[in-house]
């Protein structure tokens, strides 16, 4: 990985991986009292600046810490004790509001934990906090009406990307080895690519959640690849909540050898629409290309097949969508929404059914040429983004809610395609800030796209230490 590996080395224990956490349990080296607050402490010196958490309560942490310590001592932990976790802030938690980044949303308890928070709980995962979000979860930016801004632990000044923005920044600067995003069209990818660490965009219906919705899913966002799969072990539990879900498989997801040798792996360099790719972007992910070559894997071309028809009529579709959750607000409540935000979402109250119903069908035509494209490969190489962290105080790379999605182009089709994708880092541009490599599998091979970004974890030759301030 292109970022220093979390390890007992580690003098400080909210830089160890979930499982040198779980081995230091066993062997009763180490407590989960003495990582809550280590990892409490982390927050409190970096936090002021960052601003990734949502109803951080210290004090219920280091209680359930001290239950877990007391079922280690007992001979009774659970499959994954102790290890500390943050959730994005739409991943309801029973007793939390749920704002959903807005201000313009009434501030109701949850009533239940939804399915991902619930499989953690009942494994034992300590739950520090949420992270924060932007409006709607409608942007690739940590900008919202309700939360503070986010900011990018790598160069505070910059953006940590969204819309799981405070799970890129908490993953990113050690608060504990586990963090849960969403993502409907990039918004586990795009943060974890800009800040630096390993984010999994599971397989539609993969793990289940609620509320369900197309292209809609959850997914780990840590440091390391096998701290992710170790999520999955739990995350991908059945739940009836979710009907969209998909038959629950008994998937050795902490097997995550693999031969390159023999593999036929794409490589999409051109989204087909939207930003121009930076130079630094398209050496780092060439090179990537080249040294799984060199392992023995064949490389070839994936052409560009993302059309303006079909992103915008994706925008469309989600416009409307959009005004349909802010048009009936009243005044006060809808002036309380982000104004980008606001801006656009009113481009959908006047659009026709045939634009929304076009719109929504660009999603299927969207869905078919991703499949095509790349169902003759084991896997596709990509940017994970044509840019990297930009101005924090920016809704967008372009700051233009007429233009919104330009930089969405290489991640938001595999939403639409099912399949499973995730953000590796793959070095850093010159002024040290993080560069994506995404690399996408067939439909449900959630395994193999775990498998191959370790093995670039193992190869990436850009290893840095993690940002300390």
């Amino acid at each position: 990985m292109s970022t220093q590996s979390s390890s007992p080395s580690s003098a400080d224990l909210a830089d160890w991986s979930g499982f040198d956490l779980l081995e230091g349990y066993a062997r009763r080296t180490i407590s989960p009292v003495d990582v809550i607050k280590s990892v409490t402490a982390r927050i409190e010196s970096y936090e002021p600046r960052l601003q990734a958490l949502y109803a951080y309560d210290p004090g219920s942490a280091l209680a359930a810490a001290r239950e877990s310590e007391q079922r280690w001592m007992k001979g009774e932990a659970k499959a994954l004790d102790g290890i500390p976790a943050t959730i994005k802030e739409n991943i309801a938690t029973k007793g939390t509001p749920v704002p959903l980044g807005t201000a313009a949303r009434p501030l109701t308890p949850a009533a239940d934990d939804a399915p991902s928070a619930a499989r953690l709980r009942e494994d034992g995962v300590v739950i520090l906090a949420k992270t924060t979000m932007p409006d709607y979860g409608m942007l690739s930016s940590g900008l919202s009406s309700f939360h503070p801004l986010a900011r990018n632990p790598w160069d505070p000044s910059k953006n940590p990307g969204g819309s799981s923005a405070g799970a890129g920044a908490a993953a990113a600067a050690g608060y504990g080895p586990f963090h849960i995003g969403t993502d409907i069209g990039g918004s586990i990818r795009l943060p974890a690519a800009w800040c630096g660490v390993f984010g999994l965009k599971p397989s539609f219906g993969r793990i289940p959640i609620d509320p369900t919705y197309y292209g809609r899913v959850a997914g780990p966002m840590t440091r390391t690849v096998r701290d992710a799969a170790l999520m999955m072990t739990s995350l991908t539990r059945p739940d009836m909540r979710d009907p969209m879900s998909l038959p629950y498989q008994d998937i050795p997801w902490l097997d995550l050898n693999i031969d390159l040798r023999g593999l036929k792996i794409g490589l999409m360099m051109e989204a087909g629409v939207g930003l121009s790719l930076d130079p630094e972007i398209r050496d780092a992910v060439e090179k990537a290309a080249k040294l799984f070559e060199h392992a023995g894997a064949t490389i070839e071309e994936v052409k560009p097949f993302i059309t303006r028809e079909m992103l915008d009529g994706l925008d469309d579709f989600w416009r409307q969508r959009a005004w349909m959750d802010i048009g009936p607000l009243g005044d006060e409540e809808r002036a309380r929404v982000l104004p980008y935000i606001l801006h656009w979402a009113e481009g959908g109250k006047s659009l026709t059914g045939a634009q929304v119903y076009n719109g929504m069908n660009q999603m299927l035509v969207m869905r078919h040429a991703a499949i095509t494209a790349t169902h003759q490969f084991d896997f596709v190489l990509s940017p994970v983004a044509p840019n990297v962290a930009y101005e924090a105080e920016l809704a967008s790379p372009i700051h233009d809610p007429e233009r919104p999605f330009e930089h969405i182009g290489y991640t938001v089709a595999f939403n639409m395609s099912d399949q499973p994708a995730a953000s590796v880092n793959a070095g850093f541009t010159k002024a040290g800030l993080p560069i994506g490599l995404q690399v996408i599998g067939r439909r449900f091979d959630d395994l193999g796209v775990l498998r191959l970004s370790q093995a670039w974890e193992r190869m990436c030759p850009d290893v840095r230490a993690w940002p300390k301030f």
